[in-house]
Protein backbone atom coordinates (compact mmCIF):
# COMPACT_ATOMS: atom_id res chain seq x y z
CA UNK A 1 0.00 0.00 0.00
CA UNK A 2 1.40 3.47 -0.91
CA UNK A 3 1.54 6.73 1.41
CA UNK A 4 -0.30 9.20 0.09
CA UNK A 5 2.19 12.18 -2.19
CA UNK A 6 2.50 15.19 -0.50
CA UNK A 7 0.57 18.31 -2.81
CA UNK A 8 4.13 19.90 -2.53
CA UNK A 9 5.71 17.43 -4.45
CA UNK A 10 3.49 18.10 -7.09
CA UNK A 11 2.45 15.16 -9.99
CA UNK A 12 4.02 13.12 -12.60
CA UNK A 13 2.60 13.76 -16.00
CA UNK A 14 0.02 11.26 -17.42
CA UNK A 15 -2.18 11.32 -19.71
CA UNK A 16 -1.90 13.65 -23.15
CA UNK A 17 0.36 15.34 -21.27
CA UNK A 18 2.86 12.51 -21.01
CA UNK A 19 1.77 11.46 -24.98
CA UNK A 20 3.04 15.76 -25.66
CA UNK A 21 6.34 15.02 -23.86
CA UNK A 22 7.08 11.26 -25.67
CA UNK A 23 6.45 13.26 -28.49
CA UNK A 24 8.74 16.48 -28.15
CA UNK A 25 12.17 16.35 -30.00
CA UNK A 26 14.31 17.18 -26.59
CA UNK A 27 12.62 13.83 -25.27
CA UNK A 28 14.66 10.63 -25.53
CA UNK A 29 12.11 7.68 -25.61
CA UNK A 30 15.03 4.76 -24.91
CA UNK A 31 15.56 6.53 -21.78
CA UNK A 32 12.27 7.88 -21.12
CA UNK A 33 13.57 11.49 -19.87
CA UNK A 34 14.07 15.10 -21.35
CA UNK A 35 18.02 15.23 -22.58
CA UNK A 36 19.88 18.36 -22.35
CA UNK A 37 21.29 20.66 -25.60
CA UNK A 38 24.66 18.76 -24.65
CA UNK A 39 25.60 16.38 -23.02
CA UNK A 40 25.41 17.31 -18.61
CA UNK A 41 26.16 15.16 -15.38
CA UNK A 42 23.30 15.58 -12.99
CA UNK A 43 24.20 13.28 -10.35
CA UNK A 44 27.14 15.31 -8.23
CA UNK A 45 30.63 14.97 -9.74
CA UNK A 46 32.99 14.48 -6.67
CA UNK A 47 36.44 13.36 -7.21
CA UNK A 48 36.41 12.29 -4.53
CA UNK A 49 34.13 10.11 -2.22
CA UNK A 50 30.30 11.20 -1.57
CA UNK A 51 31.23 11.19 1.97
CA UNK A 52 34.05 14.04 1.47
CA UNK A 53 31.43 16.20 -0.66
CA UNK A 54 29.12 16.15 2.37
CA UNK A 55 31.53 17.16 4.55
CA UNK A 56 32.46 20.13 2.05
CA UNK A 57 28.77 20.96 2.31
CA UNK A 58 27.96 20.45 6.05
CA UNK A 59 30.94 23.38 6.45
CA UNK A 60 28.85 26.84 7.13
CA UNK A 61 32.11 28.51 7.26
CA UNK A 62 31.52 32.06 5.04
CA UNK A 63 28.52 30.19 3.79
CA UNK A 64 25.62 32.82 5.57
CA UNK A 65 25.77 36.32 6.10
CA UNK A 66 27.69 37.51 8.83
CA UNK A 67 25.32 40.49 10.07
CA UNK A 68 21.64 41.15 8.78
CA UNK A 69 21.01 41.36 4.48
CA UNK A 70 19.44 45.11 4.53
CA UNK A 71 16.58 44.77 1.83
CA UNK A 72 14.97 47.29 -0.02
CA UNK A 73 10.84 47.58 -0.21
CA UNK A 74 10.65 48.82 -3.74
CA UNK A 75 8.44 52.02 -4.66
CA UNK A 76 6.34 50.43 -7.80
CA UNK A 77 3.81 53.43 -7.68
CA UNK A 78 5.07 54.83 -10.57
CA UNK A 79 5.83 53.22 -14.59
CA UNK A 80 9.19 53.13 -15.72
CA UNK A 81 10.11 56.68 -17.88
CA UNK A 82 12.01 53.96 -20.13
CA UNK A 83 9.62 51.52 -20.10
CA UNK A 84 11.79 48.56 -18.57
CA UNK A 85 12.49 48.54 -15.33
CA UNK A 86 13.54 45.58 -13.10
CA UNK A 87 13.23 44.62 -9.71
CA UNK A 88 15.68 41.63 -7.86
CA UNK A 89 13.31 40.45 -5.34
CA UNK A 90 15.95 37.97 -4.09
CA UNK A 91 17.41 34.45 -5.89
CA UNK A 92 16.28 34.20 -9.44
CA UNK A 93 12.95 36.00 -8.61
CA UNK A 94 12.38 38.96 -10.71
CA UNK A 95 10.10 41.65 -11.57
CA UNK A 96 10.00 43.04 -15.23
CA UNK A 97 8.34 45.77 -16.07
CA UNK A 98 8.08 45.73 -19.62
CA UNK A 99 6.18 47.97 -22.79
CA UNK A 100 3.21 48.47 -19.85
CA UNK A 101 3.28 45.22 -18.97
CA UNK A 102 4.59 42.95 -15.49
CA UNK A 103 5.58 40.08 -15.88
CA UNK A 104 6.94 37.65 -12.44
CA UNK A 105 9.78 35.40 -12.90
CA UNK A 106 10.36 32.06 -10.89
CA UNK A 107 8.15 33.47 -7.72
CA UNK A 108 9.56 32.19 -4.63
CA UNK A 109 8.59 33.71 -1.05
CA UNK A 110 8.47 30.56 0.88
CA UNK A 111 10.94 30.52 3.98
CA UNK A 112 12.75 27.23 2.90
CA UNK A 113 13.11 26.05 -0.61
CA UNK A 114 11.91 22.57 0.44
CA UNK A 115 8.43 20.29 0.43
CA UNK A 116 8.66 20.71 3.83
CA UNK A 117 8.79 23.84 5.96
CA UNK A 118 10.67 22.47 8.89
CA UNK A 119 13.80 21.22 6.96
CA UNK A 120 15.73 22.96 3.87
CA UNK A 121 18.22 25.60 2.95
CA UNK A 122 16.47 28.73 4.90
CA UNK A 123 16.39 32.59 3.73
CA UNK A 124 19.50 34.68 4.13
CA UNK A 125 16.70 37.45 4.01
CA UNK A 126 12.81 38.00 3.88
CA UNK A 127 11.27 38.69 0.69
CA UNK A 128 11.48 42.33 -0.21
CA UNK A 129 8.07 43.14 0.48
CA UNK A 130 4.51 41.21 0.75
CA UNK A 131 3.63 39.22 -1.85
CA UNK A 132 0.13 40.64 -1.74
CA UNK A 133 1.69 44.55 -1.92
CA UNK A 134 3.71 43.62 -5.34
CA UNK A 135 0.28 44.74 -7.21
CA UNK A 136 -1.21 43.20 -10.70
CA UNK A 137 1.10 40.85 -12.56
CA UNK A 138 -0.15 40.19 -16.54
CA UNK A 139 1.99 37.05 -16.31
CA UNK A 140 4.15 34.42 -13.95
CA UNK A 141 7.17 32.64 -16.15
CA UNK A 142 8.15 30.03 -13.93
CA UNK A 143 11.86 27.91 -15.39
CA UNK A 144 11.74 24.52 -14.08
CA UNK A 145 10.56 22.82 -11.07
CA UNK A 146 13.12 23.01 -8.68
CA UNK A 147 11.93 24.20 -4.50
CA UNK A 148 14.02 27.32 -5.27
CA UNK A 149 12.20 28.33 -8.37
CA UNK A 150 8.56 26.65 -7.98
CA UNK A 151 7.40 27.23 -4.98
CA UNK A 152 3.86 25.65 -4.18
CA UNK A 153 2.27 28.14 -1.52
CA UNK A 154 3.84 31.59 -3.99
CA UNK A 155 1.74 29.35 -6.78
CA UNK A 156 -1.41 29.16 -4.57
CA UNK A 157 -1.31 32.65 -3.71
CA UNK A 158 -0.54 33.89 -7.07
CA UNK A 159 -3.58 31.70 -8.79
CA UNK A 160 -6.13 33.89 -6.39
CA UNK A 161 -6.00 36.51 -9.16
CA UNK A 162 -6.15 36.10 -12.78
CA UNK A 163 -2.09 36.30 -13.90
CA UNK A 164 -1.87 33.80 -16.48
CA UNK A 165 1.53 31.28 -15.86
CA UNK A 166 3.74 30.03 -18.72
CA UNK A 167 5.81 27.23 -18.30
CA UNK A 168 7.97 24.84 -19.62
CA UNK A 169 6.12 21.03 -20.76
CA UNK A 170 5.84 19.11 -18.26
CA UNK A 171 5.29 21.35 -14.82
CA UNK A 172 1.55 21.89 -15.61
CA UNK A 173 1.11 18.95 -14.15
CA UNK A 174 2.03 20.12 -10.57
CA UNK A 175 -0.08 23.24 -11.47
CA UNK A 176 -2.85 20.97 -11.95
CA UNK A 177 -1.93 19.50 -8.73
CA UNK A 178 -2.52 22.49 -7.13
CA UNK A 179 -6.00 22.95 -8.40
CA UNK A 180 -5.04 25.46 -11.15
CA UNK A 181 -7.35 24.87 -14.05
CA UNK A 182 -5.43 24.27 -17.41
CA UNK A 183 -7.03 27.49 -18.72
CA UNK A 184 -4.54 29.69 -16.47
CA UNK A 185 -1.13 28.36 -18.04
CA UNK A 186 0.55 27.58 -21.01
CA UNK A 187 3.44 24.81 -21.23
CA UNK A 188 6.03 25.08 -23.87
CA UNK A 189 8.53 22.97 -25.62
CA UNK A 190 11.73 24.88 -26.67
CA UNK A 191 11.40 27.19 -29.50
CA UNK A 192 7.96 27.43 -28.76
CA UNK A 193 6.61 30.79 -28.21
CA UNK A 194 3.19 32.08 -26.67
CA UNK A 195 1.04 35.41 -26.65
CA UNK A 196 0.36 36.82 -23.43
CA UNK A 197 -0.85 40.67 -22.60
CA UNK A 198 0.52 41.46 -25.67
CA UNK A 199 3.95 40.13 -24.96
CA UNK A 200 5.83 37.06 -26.95
CA UNK A 201 7.36 34.27 -24.45
CA UNK A 202 9.75 32.03 -25.94
CA UNK A 203 11.04 29.02 -24.40
CA UNK A 204 14.70 28.28 -25.14
CA UNK A 205 17.19 26.07 -24.08
CA UNK A 206 18.95 25.46 -21.03
CA UNK A 207 21.18 22.83 -19.82
CA UNK A 208 19.57 21.22 -16.14
CA UNK A 209 17.63 18.72 -14.90
CA UNK A 210 14.46 18.87 -13.17
CA UNK A 211 12.16 17.18 -10.36
CA UNK A 212 10.80 17.24 -6.88
CA UNK A 213 10.76 14.33 -5.62
CA UNK A 214 13.06 11.20 -4.37
CA UNK A 215 13.21 9.60 -7.59
CA UNK A 216 13.66 12.22 -10.37
CA UNK A 217 12.19 10.75 -14.02
CA UNK A 218 13.11 13.73 -15.76
CA UNK A 219 9.87 14.28 -17.55
CA UNK A 220 9.32 17.76 -17.23
CA UNK A 221 11.26 20.36 -18.79
CA UNK A 222 13.66 22.97 -18.06
CA UNK A 223 14.17 26.35 -19.85
CA UNK A 224 15.33 29.60 -20.12
CA UNK A 225 13.16 32.59 -21.11
CA UNK A 226 12.92 35.19 -23.87
CA UNK A 227 10.35 37.79 -22.87
CA UNK A 228 9.29 40.42 -25.89
CA UNK A 229 7.47 43.63 -25.95
CA UNK A 230 6.96 46.24 -28.70
CA UNK A 231 10.04 48.01 -27.56
CA UNK A 232 12.55 45.87 -25.43
CA UNK A 233 13.16 42.74 -24.81
CA UNK A 234 14.85 40.56 -22.09
CA UNK A 235 16.11 37.53 -21.29
CA UNK A 236 16.08 35.07 -17.93
CA UNK A 237 18.55 32.33 -17.76
CA UNK A 238 16.95 30.11 -15.03
CA UNK A 239 19.21 27.55 -14.13
CA UNK A 240 21.90 26.30 -16.46
CA UNK A 241 25.04 25.44 -17.13
CA UNK A 242 27.38 26.69 -20.09
CA UNK A 243 26.85 25.70 -23.61
CA UNK A 244 27.54 26.82 -27.17
CA UNK A 245 23.68 27.78 -27.83
CA UNK A 246 23.11 30.85 -26.09
CA UNK A 247 24.85 31.84 -29.46
CA UNK A 248 22.15 30.43 -31.25
CA UNK A 249 19.45 32.24 -28.85
CA UNK A 250 20.71 35.39 -28.96
CA UNK A 251 21.45 35.38 -32.53
CA UNK A 252 17.58 34.46 -32.53
CA UNK A 253 15.55 36.32 -30.43
CA UNK A 254 18.36 38.99 -29.36
CA UNK A 255 20.32 41.38 -28.90
CA UNK A 256 18.37 42.08 -25.11
CA UNK A 257 18.16 45.08 -23.12
CA UNK A 258 18.77 42.93 -20.11
CA UNK A 259 19.33 39.63 -19.71
CA UNK A 260 18.90 37.99 -16.43
CA UNK A 261 21.90 35.34 -15.52
CA UNK A 262 22.24 32.54 -13.05
CA UNK A 263 25.82 32.67 -11.25
CA UNK A 264 25.05 30.90 -8.31
CA UNK A 265 25.40 27.81 -7.08
CA UNK A 266 28.22 26.87 -8.75
CA UNK A 267 30.48 23.60 -7.74
CA UNK A 268 32.98 21.49 -9.14
CA UNK A 269 30.98 18.85 -7.86
CA UNK A 270 28.39 20.01 -10.70
CA UNK A 271 29.70 22.12 -13.05
CA UNK A 272 27.80 21.08 -16.15
CA UNK A 273 24.00 22.21 -14.82
CA UNK A 274 25.32 25.55 -12.68
CA UNK A 275 27.15 28.46 -13.87
CA UNK A 276 30.18 30.54 -12.56
CA UNK A 277 29.80 34.16 -12.49
CA UNK A 278 32.43 34.02 -15.40
CA UNK A 279 30.59 31.58 -17.24
CA UNK A 280 27.47 33.65 -16.74
CA UNK A 281 29.68 36.55 -18.53
CA UNK A 282 30.34 35.16 -21.65
CA UNK A 283 26.75 33.90 -21.69
CA UNK A 284 25.48 37.42 -21.72
CA UNK A 285 28.30 38.38 -24.52
CA UNK A 286 27.04 35.17 -26.14
CA UNK A 287 23.81 36.38 -26.45
CA UNK A 288 23.97 40.02 -27.03
CA UNK A 289 27.08 40.24 -29.40
CA UNK A 290 28.09 44.11 -29.79
CA UNK A 291 25.04 45.52 -27.72
CA UNK A 292 26.93 47.98 -25.51
CA UNK A 293 24.36 49.01 -23.80
CA UNK A 294 22.63 45.55 -22.61
CA UNK A 295 22.81 45.15 -18.61
CA UNK A 296 23.64 41.78 -17.11
CA UNK A 297 22.18 41.44 -13.92
CA UNK A 298 23.20 38.11 -11.77
CA UNK A 299 20.57 36.17 -10.03
CA UNK A 300 20.38 32.50 -8.37
CA UNK A 301 22.53 34.30 -5.05
CA UNK A 302 22.09 36.06 -2.02
CA UNK A 303 19.41 34.44 -1.12
CA UNK A 304 19.75 30.41 -0.34
CA UNK A 305 22.89 28.28 1.19
CA UNK A 306 23.23 25.58 -1.88
CA UNK A 307 26.60 25.74 -2.72
CA UNK A 308 29.54 25.61 -1.50
CA UNK A 309 31.18 28.46 -2.20
CA UNK A 310 31.08 31.51 0.28
CA UNK A 311 27.48 33.37 0.37
CA UNK A 312 29.07 36.50 -1.45
CA UNK A 313 31.08 34.90 -3.62
CA UNK A 314 29.33 35.09 -7.21
CA UNK A 315 29.05 39.04 -6.63
CA UNK A 316 32.33 39.72 -6.01
CA UNK A 317 33.52 37.71 -9.11
CA UNK A 318 31.14 39.00 -10.76
CA UNK A 319 32.84 42.74 -10.38
CA UNK A 320 35.43 41.48 -11.69
CA UNK A 321 34.35 39.33 -14.40
CA UNK A 322 32.57 42.43 -16.15
CA UNK A 323 34.76 45.02 -15.76
CA UNK A 324 37.13 42.76 -17.79
CA UNK A 325 34.97 42.10 -20.20
CA UNK A 326 33.66 45.55 -20.33
CA UNK A 327 30.10 44.05 -19.45
CA UNK A 328 27.67 46.58 -17.89
CA UNK A 329 26.58 45.16 -14.81
CA UNK A 330 23.48 45.83 -11.90
CA UNK A 331 24.05 44.29 -8.70
CA UNK A 332 21.07 46.10 -6.37
CA UNK A 333 20.55 44.68 -2.84
CA UNK A 334 17.09 42.42 -2.62
CA UNK A 335 14.36 44.45 -3.69
CA UNK A 336 16.84 47.03 -5.57
CA UNK A 337 15.18 48.42 -9.07
CA UNK A 338 16.91 49.82 -11.88
CA UNK A 339 16.02 50.53 -15.89
CA UNK A 340 18.47 49.27 -18.36
CA UNK A 341 18.85 52.47 -19.80
CA UNK A 342 19.97 54.35 -16.94
CA UNK A 343 23.57 56.01 -17.04
CA UNK A 344 23.67 55.13 -13.19
CA UNK A 345 23.41 51.62 -12.45
CA UNK A 346 23.86 49.83 -9.09
CA UNK A 347 26.70 48.45 -8.16
CA UNK A 348 27.25 49.19 -4.45
CA UNK A 349 28.92 45.52 -3.61
CA UNK A 350 26.05 45.52 -0.42
CA UNK A 351 27.30 42.02 0.66
CA UNK A 352 30.26 43.68 2.14
CA UNK A 353 27.90 45.39 4.93
CA UNK A 354 26.93 41.82 5.77
CA UNK A 355 29.82 40.41 6.27
CA UNK A 356 31.16 39.88 2.31
CA UNK A 357 34.56 39.74 0.82
CA UNK A 358 36.22 37.24 3.27
CA UNK A 359 33.62 37.58 6.21
CA UNK A 360 34.81 41.38 7.00
CA UNK A 361 32.52 44.37 6.38
CA UNK A 362 33.51 47.15 4.24
CA UNK A 363 33.17 50.31 6.41
CA UNK A 364 32.19 52.43 2.90
CA UNK A 365 29.70 49.92 1.11
CA UNK A 366 27.90 50.01 4.19
CA UNK A 367 27.59 53.80 4.64
CA UNK A 368 26.40 54.05 0.88
CA UNK A 369 24.06 51.03 1.33
CA UNK A 370 22.27 53.17 4.23
CA UNK A 371 22.47 55.95 2.17
CA UNK A 372 21.36 54.10 -0.67
CA UNK A 373 24.14 54.76 -2.75
CA UNK A 374 25.64 53.64 -6.07
CA UNK A 375 28.60 54.07 -7.86
CA UNK A 376 28.25 54.27 -11.43
CA UNK A 377 29.85 51.77 -13.67
CA UNK A 378 29.70 52.92 -17.03
CA UNK A 379 27.41 55.25 -19.32
CA UNK A 380 25.04 54.03 -21.49
CA UNK A 381 22.29 56.50 -23.59
CA UNK A 382 18.88 56.90 -22.14
CA UNK A 383 16.94 54.74 -23.56
CA UNK A 384 13.50 55.29 -25.30
CA UNK A 385 10.47 54.29 -23.65
CA UNK A 386 7.16 52.52 -23.93
CA UNK A 387 4.38 53.12 -21.63
CA UNK A 388 4.88 52.12 -18.43
CA UNK A 389 2.84 50.19 -15.43
CA UNK A 390 3.40 50.27 -12.24
CA UNK A 391 6.61 50.74 -10.85
CA UNK A 392 8.95 53.69 -11.01
CA UNK A 393 11.07 54.99 -8.57
CA UNK A 394 13.55 53.95 -5.61
CA UNK A 395 13.34 51.77 -3.32
CA UNK A 396 13.47 52.29 0.77
CA UNK A 397 15.63 50.19 3.10
CA UNK A 398 15.06 47.73 6.33
CA UNK A 399 16.93 45.49 7.91
CA UNK A 400 16.56 42.52 8.43
CA UNK A 401 18.39 38.88 9.11
CA UNK A 402 17.09 35.01 8.92
CA UNK A 403 19.01 32.67 10.77
CA UNK A 404 19.08 28.76 10.83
Amino acid sequence: MSLPRLASFGAEPAGERLRRIERSPHYDAATGTFRNPVHAATAPRAEGSRLEMARVMLNRKERRPAAPVRVRRPDLAEPPASGLRLTWLGHSTVLAEIDGRRVLFDPVWGERCSPFTFVGPRRYHPPPLPLAALGGVDVVVVSHDHYDHLDMPTIRALARSDVHFVVPLGVGAHLERWKLRPDRFTELDWHESTRVAGLTLTATPARHFCGRGLRNRQRTLWASWVVTGPDHRVFHSGDTGYFAGFADTGSAHGPFDATMIQVGAYSDYWPDIHMTPEEGVRTHLDLCGTAADSVLLPIHWGTFNLAPHPWYEPGERMLSATSEAGVRLAVPPPGGSFEPSSRDLPDTPWWRASGGAGGRTSPAAAVGERAGEGAVRRSAPDGGGGKGTPGRGGTSETSAAQSG
